[in-house]
């Protein structure tokens, strides 16, 4: 291209605008924000936080690469690189592939012939491939009269002789010496050693350690540090920079299964899943758990819904922190008020539960893929050990859709309908991210494998189809639609007041069902058991008597037994004969023998009961703790309104007045991979970086700034702005003193001129009575 690339700003400056849109897509805090010219861009891309952070997107090989790249003698040609990596042919593809990612990323710069590291390299990798630094600089502390006393025992004139004559020193320092080298050898490179500065010769050196600090095959870094100089290392190494240079990943085995069985299993487990958020929030729409004032949600709370809802504490946790996520619980009222706070469904759960259920996954599964929330950590304790509730912003870990995304990445490369284990996932993305561990990275992992398998992303440890299609931005829901489990609207009535579902109900018949019996067990069939309470619950939320026989009529294989029935219609005729009101509150019977029995009842004293007429009780109780009392008699009041009417209890009467979470049907993009900037936010940066680059070497002619008549000025501006040419200008500033612009004359209206400014690179608004003088530029069209 005609450029100089002797400096790492050339070499950027040089790349073509496709190679820049690739950096930055791939890098995109280079451009946060925009930098001026390619020398700040230089600056930025080669400062010791910007090369960690490049780094941690290595794999190992390219980890690997750049670390011998920091070894090798700069500037080192590939060929010299691959040699010194690797004596195996099949390695040389993967290692060319590395090679040209490192240059992507403008991790290395400059030609095959002559590659050397980005400035700021060093900084971040203290020990490159477990060597330590150049024997130069590992001895650059040494006092002059020691290192002079050093190399006068050994009968050099530098230490850089010292790496020359290794093999011979390091069999005259003896076998016990060797053995202290070839602890240090692979690294780290450095060992800790008491009084290592003290002084010593060939003649006094009396232990291992001495016998190489006295060889210069050591150097003391401080008074109990020592540190093995590279050269040495190499030479101990036979010139490798590894032992075993790994170009690709560790396999992932596991037992394989057909694809249409994980398919099938996942999307049982997935409906099962939508099914079981739906009951917590359904549950907790009419008896919700508090907020605690420090936010989050109880543990007994957390407890008690895992009991209600029969999955593990752990299963509760992810239920709830997923349905936070997705916008369909939220945060309502205040600790201060009237009403105190509580843990309520928002009003898109309502919208929410009006789609498919395979659109509902697709919804619950992107939530929690993107939620930087980690459930697995609800109830157990922080440094501070405190416990960390669901729901709470202790819960909160910026590297957790990473990691989730790190593990089905994972899976995804797997082959179809295998199943690796959790070794095998640690040991593979320890490949491809090395510098991203840690043991809450490891615990994240392990949370997310039990997590995707809850969720029905896997099934029978290995990826479902419709968890590929998601990650891979495809139509997640039509592929899941197709192993779904197909529900049934049917049930099998029995006469011992049970009824059999045998599969997953259609959701209007389920909630129906679970409204006027009780869950007795789960598993390929599930066991309702009515029961009076449960009647009277579905006789509390407005349904009749004859609507719940004809209900089950219509859904059951066989006919409603005589029992049901009667159970059902001896409910329903003491449901409501008792009405409770507020007096503090009352209770009121057209059946006086009613009220004459519950005031005979000693059970009753401590509702102080008095009568206000032959069919009016009145109760110093309140009217809640009233129809608990009553209920508990044996009798089934319902509530009365200050009115007469019935009060009506319903399932979803309550939801949180607040916007959290404002539901809309997911977006998915952003599921497969880090988010990365729009291509046009790209572009625009390299066409701001470019023009920084020309407004750089623009510069007005010499001499003083042009002077030209103000009618010939105006007249001039227009011809250019209409040829596109560009002029010289000579402009006053507002304290009076001239400057000389080069611009571009865009339009001149209304007093004022809109051009380019080439020598600031934007565009300006110049007021035409400032402006002095105009005059053309030697080659501008």
């Amino acid at each position: 291209m005609g450029v100089s690339t002797d400096t790492y700003a050339d070499w950027l400056r040089a790349r073509g605008d496709e190679d820049l849109r690739a950096l930055f897509a791939a890098r995109p805090e280079l451009i946060t924000p925009v930098p001026a010219d390619m020398g700040a861009l230089a600056a930025r891309a080669s400062a010791a936080s910007a090369v960690s952070r490049a780094l941690d997107r290595l794999d190992r090989l390219a980890l690997n690469l750049f670390e011998a790249a920091l070894v090798l003698p700069s500037p080192i040609a590939y060929g010299d690189l691959l040699a010194a990596v690797s004596r195996e042919p099949s390695g040389a593809a993967p290692i060319r592939e590395a090679v040209d990612r490192l240059r992507d990323l403008a991790l290395i710069w400059g030609d095959d012939d002559a590659l050397r590291v980005v400035p700021g390299g060093r900084q971040v990798i203290p020990h490159p491939a477990g060597l330590g630094p150049p024997v130069r600089e590992a001895f650059a502390a040494y006092p002059s009269d020691r290192l002079s006393a050093l190399l006068g025992d050994l009968g050099l004139e530098s230490v850089d002789e010292i790496p020359g004559r290794a093999g011979a020193l390091v069999e005259d320092a003896g076998p016990e010496a060797r053995a202290a080298l070839d602890r240090l050898t692979w690294g780290p490179p450095v060992g800790r050693v008491d009084g290592a500065r003290r002084p010593v010769t060939l003649a006094t050196a009396s232990s291992p350690i001495e016998r190489l600090l006295a060889r210069g095959l050591l150097a003391a870094t401080d008074d109990r540090t020592v540190t093995l100089p590279r050269e040495i290392g190499l030479h101990l190494r036979d010139g490798r920079v590894f032992t075993d240079l790994r170009t690709t990943p560790p396999p992932l085995g596991g037992t394989a299964r057909a694809g249409r069985l994980v398919d099938r299993t996942a999307g049982g487990q997935a409906f099962t899943f939508v099914r079981t958020v739906e009951d917590l929030l359904d549950r907790w729409g009419v008896d919700p758990p508090g907020v605690l004032r420090g936010g989050g949600l109880g543990i007994r709370d957390l407890r008690a819904t895992a009991t209600a809802l029969d999955v593990p504490e752990w299963t509760a946790a992810l239920l709830i922190e997923v349905a936070y996520a997705a916008g369909l619980l939220a945060r309502d009222g205040d600790h201060d008020g009237p009403a105190g706070a509580w843990w309520l469904p928002t009003q898109a759960y309502d919208l929410w539960r009006l789609r498919d259920v395979q659109r509902r996954w697709t919804d619950l599964t992107t939530a929690w893929l993107l939620t930087d929330r980690a459930p697995g950590l609800a109830g157990e304790r922080d440094d501070r050990d405190r416990l960390i509730n669901a729901l709470s912003d202790e819960a909160v870990r910026v590297s957790a859709p990473q990691v989730r995304r790190s593990v089905l990445g994972a899976l995804a490369d797997a082959e179809r309908g295998t199943a690796p284990n959790a070794d095998e996932i640690f040991a593979y993305l320890a490949w491809q991210q090395p510098r991203r561990g840690g043991a809450l990275r490891e615990r994240l992992v392990g949370w997310t494998l039990r997590e995707a398998e809850a969720i029905g992303v896997t099934g029978l440890g290995a990826l479902s189809g419709h968890a590929r299609a998601l990650l891979a931005g495809g139509d997640a829901a039509k592929a899941l639609a197709a192993v779904l489990p197909e529900p049934v609207d049917h049930v099998l009535i029995q006469a011992d007041l049970t009824a059999v579902a045998p599969g997953p109900l259609v959701s209007d018949l389920a909630r129906e069902l679970a409204l006027a019996a009780d869950v007795e067990s789960t598993g390929g069939a599930t066991v309702y058991r009515f029961t009076p309470t449960s009647v009277r619950r579905a006789l509390d939320a407005g349904r009749g008597a004859s609507e719940l026989i004809d209900l089950l009529k219509r859904h059951s294989t066989t006919d409603v037994p005589q029992p049901l029935a009667y159970l059902i219609e001896d409910v329903a005729r003491r449901h409501g004969r008792l009405r409770v009101g507020v007096a503090s509150a009352y209770v009121r019977c057209d059946d006086p023998a009613v009220l004459d029995e519950i005031i005979a009842d000693r059970r009753s004293e401590q509702l102080r009961l008095h009568r206000l007429a032959p069919t009016v009780l009145a109760s110093r109780a309140p009217r809640g703790e009233l129809l608990e009392s009553l209920r508990a008699l044996g009798y089934a009041p319902v509530a009365e309104s200050p009115e007469g009417s019935v009060v009506v209890t319903r399932l979803d009467a309550r939801r949180a007045e607040t916007t959290h979470g404002a539901y809309e049907p997911a977006h998915h993009s952003q599921v497969g991979g880090v988010a990365g900037p729009d291509d046009s936010v790209v572009t625009a940066a390299v066409r701001a970086l470019r023009a920084g680059e020309r407004a750089a070497r623009t510069t007005a002619p010499a001499g003083a700034p042009p002077r030209s008549p103000a009618m010939a000025m105006v007249q001039q501006l227009r011809q250019a702005a209409d040829r596109g040419a560009r002029v010289w200008i000579g402009y006053l500033d507002q304290q009076g003193q001239a400057s000389s612009r080069i611009i571009e004359p865009a339009r001149v209206e209304g007093g004022f001129l809109t051009a380019y400014d080439a020598t600031r690179a934007a565009v300006q608004r110049f007021a035409l009575h400032r402006i002095t003088g105009v005059a053309e530029v030697d080659g501008s069209p």
